[in-house]
Formats: structure tokens, sequence, C-alpha cells
């Protein structure tokens, strides 16, 4: 995983060894360049960047995140911000757990489109976490979208509710890091293995993208629409099988693959499913086929 920076920088304590803590790690190759950077070369470059920037994404304490809607929210319903599993306050949940209705008081720092943090927002409660099949928190905020955008005047990215495509043009936009990593999806993993946690459908990045710590639960958008297509999570750092933050493929016959240096992301095109009127979360909806408790 990338992992959160509390804990990078806890392994390294305990250990001597490990992940560098992001807050120590060089500044990103040429791939990840800051939003003021990437506005400035793609006007003329690659139009359809216009339309990712940082606006709507958010810092955690230790991880990435974004305020997300799923195409049938409205403008007076609780807004959400999406992260990681292992990004959860709590700690990871184990495989095979999932936590709906956690309370939380979280906070969140919303960014503008040129990186700036221009309000905190607070969560209510954990709507829904899991690392099981996915590596997801979903938060409720105390604030509407609506709230939100005349406040502030930043919208909630919309979560496409389509399978993403091989080839796809991408952003990971990491609110933590205030920075944008471009590049597309190489593929797709059927069984992503991480230690004792499984996903499923994961995306591959080709190499571009070189995440880091602290770009745990970054958005994932299309270039061409600015939806959300993923949440990223995870790289294989070291070259090594199956092991914490070396994550490996498994096909369906069962065959193992690794990809050193290479990053992923988790899927989101499942999730609006499985939310109703006033982003109520109600697992047994149909056609949701998230992990239920």
């Amino acid at each position: 995983m990338r992992k959160p920076l509390v804990a990078a920088l806890f392994a390294l304590v305990i250990t001597g060894a490990g992940v560098a803590p992001a807050v120590a790690a060089p500044a990103p190759a040429a791939a990840s360049v800051s939003a003021s950077a990437v506005k400035a070369d793609t006007k003329a470059a690659a139009p359809t960047l216009q339309a990712v920037s940082l606006a709507g994404t958010v810092a955690l304490s230790n991880c990435s995140g974004s305020v997300i809607r799923f195409p049938n929210s409205a403008a007076s319903d609780p807004a959400l911000v999406l992260s990681n599993g292992h990004c959860l306050e709590t700690g990871f949940p184990e495989p095979g757990e999932v936590i709906v209705d956690q309370a939380s008081s979280r906070t969140f720092g919303l960014l503008n489109s040129a990186g700036t943090r221009v309000a905190t927002l607070r969560a209510s409660k954990v709507a829904y976490s899991t690392m099981t099949d996915t590596d997801v928190t979903i938060y409720q905020l105390t604030s509407t979208y609506a709230t939100i955008q005349s406040s502030y005047g930043i919208s909630a990215l919309t979560v496409q509710d389509t399978h993403p495509t091989v080839g796809t043009a991408i952003t990971v936009a990491s609110g933590y890091w205030k920075r944008l990593y471009n590049c597309s999806i190489d593929g797709f993993a059927y069984r992503l293995k991480e230690g004792d946690w499984t996903w499923k459908d994961s995306i591959r990045y080709t190499s571009a993208c070189n995440t880091i710590g602290g770009t745990s639960g970054s958005p994932v958008i299309d270039q061409a629409t600015g939806k959300v297509v993923a949440v990223n999570n995870t790289g294989n750092e070291d070259g090594e099988t199956c092991t914490l933050n070396n994550p490996c493929e498994v096909d369906a016959s069962g065959n193992v693959t690794i990809h050193p240096g290479i990053n992923y992301a988790e899927e989101t095109y499942q999730i609006p499913a499985c939310f109703t009127t006033g982003n109520k979360l109600n697992l047994s909806a149909s056609g949701c086929t998230l992990p239920k408790p």
C-alpha cells in the first residue's frame, strides 16, 4: 500500500528499514508536477487535461482524498469524501472486515484548483470502509454539496458508474502533496494480493504514475471527462512478491506475476449503485456488489 505517513514513519522507527516515509522522499520525477505547472503545460500540449485540477481534492492527516458525488446525488445531500480503507483513522480493516456507520469527526483540508486550502471539512461518520475486494473508505460530511459550493466555489467530483477501459489517460490527484500524476491505464489485475489482503479487478498504471507515500486515497480521474474512475492505493516498491508494499498480480488460473515499480488503483464504478436517495448507503440495493459486513 502507499503507506499512510504515520504508518510509514512508525515502520521505520521499529525496523530501521523498509519504505522511506513520504516526508523524506525526494521530489517526484517529471511525470508528477505541481498543479500550476500542469495548468501551464496543458494549455498547449494536452487540452483534455484542462478538465483536471486539484479542485475538490482533500488532504487528510496522512493520506489524500476527494469530495465525491454520484450521478444521482442531489445538491442538498450530505457530501462524501473518498479515500482508502488503509487510510482509516482507526487502523487497517482486517481481511473480511467491513465497517459501516462508524462515528467519526475527522477533518479534511479542501483544496481549490491551484492546490490552495480553502476550508476545513468535518466528517459526521464513516459511511463505509473495507480492504476486502477493494480498498476504500467513504466518509459522510457535516456539510452538503450546496453549502460547499456556495461557501467555497468547489464542486464535488463525480464518480463514473461504468467500468474504465485500457488506454484511458488518467490523472492521480494528490491532495496531500498537492500534485498531479499523469499516465494511462495499462491494464487490469484479475486479483491483486498484498500481504493478507486481496483486491479484485485492480487498475495497473503505466510507469509515468510514480506515486509515493501520502498519495494513498487520491482520486484517479479520467482526463477527458473529469470523472473519478478509481482510488489510488498501492505499488510494488521492492520487487518482492505478494508482501506488504509489494503487491503481486494473480490471474484466473492462479499464475502470479509482479511488476516492480508499478503502481495500482482500485476501481470505483461499483460504488454508486450502493448509495441511494440522500446519499444513504444501502448494501442491499439492486446492483450493489460491495462486500457486506
